[in-house]
Parts: C-alpha cells; structure tokens; sequence
C-alpha cells in the first residue's frame, strides 16, 4: 500500500473513528492482500509509511468475500468484477484477508 493510501486510510479512521471505516481490498495476489490487510489493521509491515508502528485494528475485506458481495447491486457486480471472479483464485484472496482480519482486526461489519 503506498504512503498516499496509507494517509488517507489514517484520516479516515482518525476523522470517522476506526470503528466506522471498512477496507475493502481487490488485491489481485493473496500475499499483496495479507500485507495490505496487516498494514491496516496491525500497522505497516515495511515501518515505511504513516500506518508505521500504527495499529489502527480496522475491518478489512476482500471484495470477493461473500460479505461484501452480498452487498453489491448484481448487476453492477458481474459488468465491474465479475470477470475477475473468473480468472482469480477468489478463495485464496478471500482467506488471506480474513486470516489477517481474525488476527489483527477489532472491529468488523
């Protein structure tokens, strides 16, 4: 996750509180999802950016959890990520995320 995202995930947690704010990853590799989830809810792995030493414990997803699709217009789902779902290894995204989330997070939807 580079620094400009990082800041703004910070912002948003300090400016709604950490309890309010949901990330939703679409990562398209498991081991990229688990850093980018770690660095939201435990702080950045790489001590590189503002979430450094920063443990925000945030909620964070995949979007093809079922959590999050359930949430989604169909319609919308299958023309933006449908094509996606096809040709990714969704549950090994999924189970990145969430491993991360069972570890780190405090808060959840």
């Amino acid at each position: 996750m580079d620094l400009q995202n990082q800041q703004r995930v910070k912002d948003a947690a300090e400016k709604f509180g950490p309890e309010n704010v949901v990330v939703v990853l679409g990562s398209s590799d498991p081991e990229g999802a688990e850093i980018y989830a770690e660095t939201v809810t435990n702080g950045d792995p790489t001590f590189a950016g503002p979430l450094a030493g920063v443990s925000l414990g945030l909620a964070v997803y995949h979007v093809f959890e079922q959590e999050i699709k359930e949430e989604a217009d169909p319609s919308i789902w299958e023309e933006q990520i449908g094509m996606m779902e096809m040709v990714l290894d969704t549950e090994a995204l999924a189970e990145a995320v969430k491993k991360i989330r069972e570890q780190y997070s405090k808060y959840s939807l």
